[in-house]
């Protein structure tokens, strides 16, 4: 894989920060924020992908026979008799 580099410019107690919890990985800073990143990217990409999935489904949803028009009020739904 074909690498960047980017530099960063975060408040240094950040930094300390990370690096603390890189060492106590037994990591690199490069390889914890390479593996946070990926995990971000991950997870946005699988979002996008089930959301497109859930608009398509609503707009190939099942015909309910009410031609889309409202057939009660709200207050005749919630009637109580």
């Amino acid at each position: 894989m074909e690498r960047a580099s980017i530099t960063l410019d975060l408040p240094k107690t950040m930094v300390q920060r990370i690096e603390r919890l890189a060492n106590q990985r037994q990591m690199s800073v490069t390889h914890l924020v390479t593996q946070t990143l990926e995990q971000l990217v991950a997870h946005d990409e699988s979002y996008a992908l089930a959301r497109q999935r859930h608009l398509q489904s609503l707009a190939h949803a099942a015909d309910l026979g009410t031609g889309g028009q409202l057939l009660n009020t709200r207050d005749e739904l919630h009637a109580r008799f």
